[in-house]
């Protein structure tokens, strides 16, 4: 979702949008309220429940709203936004994707795993199959896919606040990383997944209360008609302006773009169901009860977000225009900051700039808890020592992870700045659903899965997506054909090794990811172990015992 805000990171060096002085003071307002609750949060951080699952405390509206910042990122803001403004239908496409992917997730697999599980994706997985072999597929495919989604955030972050606070060159914007990467750390090396949920919380009502207010402006000025509101941005667009209200303007030149979309949204809507730091949002909670009405809250909140993204797109495309757009600084990322600025001056871009910080901030922090949760507890304590270590060990292993993950995730992102940041999400989400779903399916609802068909499922959906995606037109070989500019990841457009044609490999890694459990299963001479199911059938659809969840 955050692949739209690569361009940000070559442009920040032209120009700035607004008041650096005024951003900076919004943001260092932000930053201290959110360290104070977090500080506070991490005061009951004293059992692995607690820093991994906030002690099951937070009631289901509460979850509801950290769902939803954990699953809004910056490009569901600026991105789509720009998307809209520029490709009109086609963009709106990206609003509706992602609501039907969060309801995939929770209808087919969220409560199920909650009742399940304990503190990740992993304890589902190995709870009738056998556990190290299992635990450390599933933990490598968890990091895989953090590790690559929180990359992109970061290198989407530096390009982005970098621009917004008027900061220079890649040294500056690498200090901007570091900077967004430090306070990562802090806040979860603090306050865990409490002090995380509360900032998703206040995340959420940031987001989504800033866009309510630029919605109600936008159509205030088209005297609150829908119709009104298209027709000026068709109008503004100029000659050709007519397609923005229709379908195809992106997706539809040729056969191959429309091959190209149906593998992207196969991978954004499936593999959301496989994303393990949404998963474990609903640990949280202390009742299956809770976690349905998190459900709720979650739908309602990101489904009004998104009828949001309509007006504030078409909104943009009319009082700002798509030439203006595109020729800013931030490119298709400008759309919802120049709408800002068009509307309310420098105080509401400072306000609006302040969200995308804060929206940044959030997922990253739910990313890193998840990534140090799944490398403590399924890696060290369930593989390295057996289960046999205590709480107190574990969570100072996760601590500990957090710092190194941080790190990495700081000098990946200065590394990645100014790369193609839309690579390393459709990796994130490709694996997610070629790696990890099939085997969470398999495991709640087929009786003769076994550990050969997990194996075979995590690994070859994990391998396949990587080298499909490394020899796709996305690493190399993709050029303008209007300027002869590179849209690859290597810049170099002397070079070409791609053979595999579309940008996303979701189409072939998914159903192989599929089709590799399967064949795994049957060709494995293992036995299941039917009582071990039947129990997991019991726990999964009850919650019966969910809340005393041993590791098996």
């Amino acid at each position: 979702m955050s692949a739209v805000l690569g361009s940000a990171v070559l442009a920040a060096e032209s120009e700035q949008i607004g008041d650096p002085v005024l951003n900076i003071a919004i943001f260092g307002a932000f930053v201290v309220v959110t360290l104070v609750i977090v500080f506070r949060a991490s005061k009951n951080n004293s059992t692995a429940a607690d820093y991994y699952a906030a002690g099951r405390s937070f009631t289901g509206p509460q979850n509801g709203t950290a769902i939803a910042g954990d699953y809004l990122s910056a490009a569901s803001f600026l991105g789509i936004c720009g998307a809209i403004a520029i490709n009109g239908y086609d963009g709106f496409l990206y609003s509706i994707g992602f609501l039907v992917a969060w309801l995939v997730a929770l209808l087919l697999v969220a409560e199920l795993l909650r009742n399940t599980g304990r503190f990740t994706m992993a304890d589902v997985l190995s709870f009738r199959l056998r556990q190290r072999p299992v635990r450390m597929a599933a933990a490598l495919a968890t990091l895989a896919v953090v590790f690559f989604y929180l990359l992109a955030q970061m290198a989407g972050a530096g390009g982005l606040v970098a621009l917004l606070l008027g900061i220079e060159g890649v040294a500056g914007q690498g200090l901007v990383i570091a900077v967004v990467g430090a306070l990562m750390i802090l806040y979860v090396l603090v306050g865990g997944m409490k002090g995380t949920t509360w900032v998703q919380i206040i995340k959420a009502i940031l987001l989504i209360a800033g866009a309510g207010i630029m919605t109600i402006w936008v159509l205030a000025k088209f005297g609150f008609d829908l119709s009104a509101l298209l027709q000026g941005a068709v109008d503004t667009a100029g000659e050709g302006g007519e397609a923005l209200i229709e379908p195809g303007k992106q997706y539809g030149a040729s056969g191959m773009s429309k091959l190209n979309f149906l593998s992207l949204a196969l991978a954004l809507v499936l593999g959301t169901a496989g994303l393990p730091h949404v998963l474990m949002r609903f640990y949280t909670v202390p009742t299956a009860k809770e976690a349905r009405r998190s459900v709720v809250w979650a739908i309602w909140l990101i489904g009004v977000f998104y009828l949001f993204t309509l007006v504030l797109g078409y909104g943009a495309g009319a009082l700002v225009g798509p030439e203006a757009i595109k020729a800013a600084p931030g490119g298709v990322n400008s759309a919802a900051p120049m709408l800002a600025f068009e509307l309310g001056g420098v105080v509401l871009l400072g306000i609006i700039s302040a969200v995308a910080f804060a929206t940044i901030l959030a997922v990253v922090a739910g990313l890193t808890i998840t990534a140090a949760a799944s490398f403590a507890h399924d890696i060290y304590a369930s593989v390295i020592k057996h289960g046999e270590v205590n709480p107190d060990g574990e969570v100072k292993v996760a601590r500990i992870t957090v710092v190194v993950i941080g790190i990495l995730a700081i000098v990946g992102g200065i590394f990645a700045n100014g790369q193609n940041v839309a690579f390393l999400v459709a990796l994130a989400f490709a694996v997610a659903a070629s790696a990890n779903l099939p085997t969470i399916i398999y495991s709640l609802f087929w009786k003769r899965f076994n550990t050969t068909g997990a194996l075979w499922s995590m690994y070859g959906g994990l391998i396949s997506c990587i080298v499909l995606i490394a020899f796709s037109p996305v690493v190399s070989g993709k050029v303008d054909p209007a300027t002869g500019a590179s849209l690859s990841m290597i810049r170099d457009t002397s070079v070409d090794f791609h053979w595999f044609p579309l940008d996303n490999p979701g189409i072939v890694s998914i159903p192989l990811g599929f089709l590799l459990g399967i064949v795994g299963t049957l060709v494995s001479k293992e036995r299941p172990d039917r009582e071990k199911f039947a129990e997991m059938e019991v726990r999964s659809l009850t919650g019966a015992g969910a809340e005393k969840a041993t590791v098996h």
